[in-house]
């Protein structure tokens, strides 16, 4: 067959905040299909057949048919090259384990050029994923060779690398669920949740609750006991030792078996249990020595039955699981790492990823298995005879899920436990025969207290139900009423939009709020200007909505932005459109009149939250037409009261802002309120009647009482200061 031309990208654009596509971020790609625009897909030989053979996955793929199997159908008529490829990279982001869903592709109206846009969790791996997804479709139209599972294996090493781990992640998404917004804070786990002054922050299974010196406490074992001890939990003897000799003395007076582990560790690192030889008990000290952070070595009573971890959520148990031994059975042919590797490793929820729920065995790397080994006679190239069992782990195979099971006493310990030492979200390691049954009926014991304890053998049980641990966090940190949210005003439009957004920063910091304003004039921290560059930008906002004094923030915008950015919030409760100009400066963008600008300006309204208000200039006939997509309210501002649109918007009983007899009026219904005469404003602000209205109008929409509004718009000063 004839080998067909490459597609070309002449523009990717990663699009981080609601944009003309969708509410979430997206990668834009601007296609020229070449040779392909003649080439739909039904007139492929065996192309389908190749493309669905490399991905089968497609078949889940619903498409405009909006049912299971949906593109491929499109596939057998006949569809063209980019929305093949939009769907292919969806399909490889899937794979990669970064699931999404979103895409569309659409012709600019120029032969061969098309706009593509697909969701994508990071920019990093999306633009990856583009990336595989054309060669992966080359390949699959010349009929060439592709190696799929290296290129599904290197985009998942880039969803390691660059996404949020899974606990982090599975957080997010109860927040989400909630509507509350998040930002992700660094390259690694650390994610706002919510904006301004209403935020909180969380670091996986920490957060900003989460009080220095009870890490410290927790990460110091034997200062855990002695707390819990007096408080009247029970935990095994012991005692700190700092040499292998006094390690064997105290475990003689504790009485044997004992537990030798690290003072300051966590995770299980260097934790030797059942000990009952001198040797045994010196080659573990040596052992927690390495691990920890000191000479410091505890030794412990060895407290009989199943280890438990309890995870306590503020004041409430919310997950538990019970773990168990783990051993390999010898077949007289495989050493130790095999076995482990045919019996163990192979269960599909161990791995060595943040994703994996156990974690794969590795006998040679981990000294806690090898001394176990050692003890049994064996090391890791040791052949078990046939039949014979091997002990892998004593304990720490933490994976069947209890929680239902827990008595309520030991849930009411546990929750103790966790405010003894002083922290919001605690792991309790627990040991008893039965978590059916008081701990006082059986010898069980509190064994630690840990910060930022692991999430995911909740969940993710290897048995048993899964746990909504985020939605747990999520309510720990918000109340019920409680959005995570600030108010957000949205300014979009060429005509006066900075001075609309800078006296709306103005009236509401006069209402009681500290204010942050990002406009094409600068940032501004109530009345003071703390920048001169030109924040119309998606990364100034963000600036604005990881302050924590920030009550209320304004934020210019216009379709430039909208189109190589996006709108840097998710949502607003104020979005101001001033107007429909400037489609003659787009055109790069393919905009060729005012209904294709409209689609862009749209945008802001589009994220007005449903007890929001979209303040639209009624005098011009395409902003308010914007108003059906509104899903709050709408408040029409126009110098002239008697438009048609004003007059009827009125009559409907909602709100206009108007000038009657040179003063400014604010109308409900029948109800109306002389702000001001326009002739008490600054001389650099009066003839601008427009922005006053819009301004006056969103602050009104907030909540500012009129004789504040008419003090503001009276001292406001249009002019640019220089930076204080």
């Amino acid at each position: 067959m004839t080998i067909k031309n490459d597609i070309t990208f002449l523009r990717v654009t990663h699009l981080r905040g609601p944009n003309i596509w969708t509410y979430r971020p997206v990668i834009e790609v601007w296609l020229d299909l070449g040779e392909l625009e003649e080439c739909p897909s039904d007139t492929l030989p065996g192309f389908t057949e190749r493309l669905t053979s490399l991905l089968p996955g497609l078949i889940e793929h619903r498409c405009g048919v909006g049912e299971r199997g949906g593109f491929i159908e499109r596939l057998h008529s006949g569809t063209w090259a980019g929305h093949i490829l939009e769907h292919i990279v969806l399909e490889l982001q899937n794979l990669a384990g970064m699931r999404t869903g979103f895409g569309k592709t659409r012709s600019v109206g120029e032969h061969g050029i098309y706009k593509m846009a697909f969701r994508t969790r990071d920019g990093v791996v999306g633009r990856a994923a583009l990336e595989t997804g054309r060669k992966l479709l080359m390949a699959a139209i010349n009929d060439t060779p592709f190696d799929l599972a290296g290129a599904v294996d290197t985009l998942k090493e880039l969803v390691d690398d660059h996404c949020l781990g899974p606990s982090t992640a599975h957080i997010v998404e109860a927040a989400t669920e909630r509507s509350i917004p998040s930002l992700r804070l660094n390259d690694g786990n650390l994610v706002q949740l919510g904006h301004g002054a209403a935020q909180r922050r969380i670091w996986t299974a920490e957060t900003d609750r989460t009080g220095a010196i009870a890490e410290s406490i927790a990460s110091d074992k034997d200062l855990t006991k002695s707390l819990l001890s007096a408080c009247g939990l029970p935990v095994p003897e012991g005692a700190l030792v700092r040499s292998a000799e006094a390690a064997w003395e105290e475990a003689q007076d504790i009485g044997l078996p004992v537990v030798v582990k690290p003072y300051d560790g966590n995770h299980g690192r260097g934790v030797s249990l059942n000990l009952s030889t001198q040797a045994d008990i010196e080659a573990a000290y040596h052992l927690a020595a390495r691990k920890g952070d000191s000479s410091a070595v505890l030794v412990e009573r060895f407290v009989t039955g199943d280890e438990h971890r309890l995870l306590v959520v503020g004041k409430k148990l919310v997950a538990a699981a019970r773990g168990e031994s783990l051993w390999i059975v010898g077949d007289g042919e495989h050493n130790v790492i095999a076995l482990c590797d045919r019996q163990i490793n192979i269960d599909p929820r161990r791995g060595v990823t943040e994703d994996a729920p156990l974690n794969a065995i590795v006998p040679q790397d981990s000294a806690e298995i090898i001394l176990d080994l050692k003890r049994q006679n064996l090391t890791p190239e040791s052949v078990p005879a046939a039949g014979q069992k091997v002990l892998i782990q004593l304990n720490g195979n933490v994976a069947t899920d209890v929680t239902d099971l827990v008595h309520p006493s030991i849930a009411a310990a546990a929750t103790l436990a966790a405010r003894i030492v002083g922290l919001d979200i605690a792991g309790i390691d627990l040991v008893a025969e039965d978590i059916t049954r008081p701990l006082e009926e059986q010898r069980g014991a509190f064994i630690e207290v840990n910060a930022s304890p692991g999430l995911l053998a909740h969940l993710k049980p290897a048995h048993g139900e899964p746990r909504p641990i985020g939605t747990a966090i999520i309510a720990h940190l918000f109340a019920p009423n409680e959005s995570g949210r600030i108010p957000i005003v949205g300014v979009t439009g060429t005509r006066g939009a900075s001075v609309v957004a800078r006296l709306t920063g103005c009236l509401l910091h006069l209402g009681g709020r500290h204010i942050g304003v990002a406009n094409a004039d600068g940032l501004y921290l109530d009345s003071r200007r703390v920048s001169n560059a030109n924040s119309v930008r998606f990364d100034a906002g963000q600036r604005l909505l990881i302050n924590r004094t920030i009550e209320a923030a304004v934020f210019e915008s216009n379709a430039r932005a909208i189109l190589t950015e996006g709108l840097p919030y998710d949502k607003c409760q104020v979005g101001i459109v001033t107007d429909m100009d400037g489609v003659d400066d787009l055109a790069e963008f393919y905009l060729r009149d005012v209904d294709d600008l409209a689609r862009v300006v749209r945008s802001q309204v589009d994220v007005v939250l449903p007890d929001g208000v979209a303040v639209l200039n009624a005098a011009d006939a395409a902003v308010a037409e914007l108003a059906e997509l509104c899903d709050g309210s709408v408040i029409f501002y126009a110098a002239d009261e008697h438009l048609g649109v004003m007059a009827s918007h009125r009559a409907a009983g909602e709100r206009i802002a108007f000038v009657r007899a040179g003063a400014i009026v604010l109308a409900h219904g029948e109800d109306e309120t002389i702000v001001i005469e326009l002739a008490r404003l600054m001389p650099n602000v009066s003839d601008d009647v427009g922005s006053v209205l819009a301004a006056t109008a969103a602050a009104w929409s907030l909540g500012v009482p009129a004789d504040l509004l008419s003090a503001g718009l009276r001292t406001f000063d249009a002019s640019v200061k220089r930076s204080g």
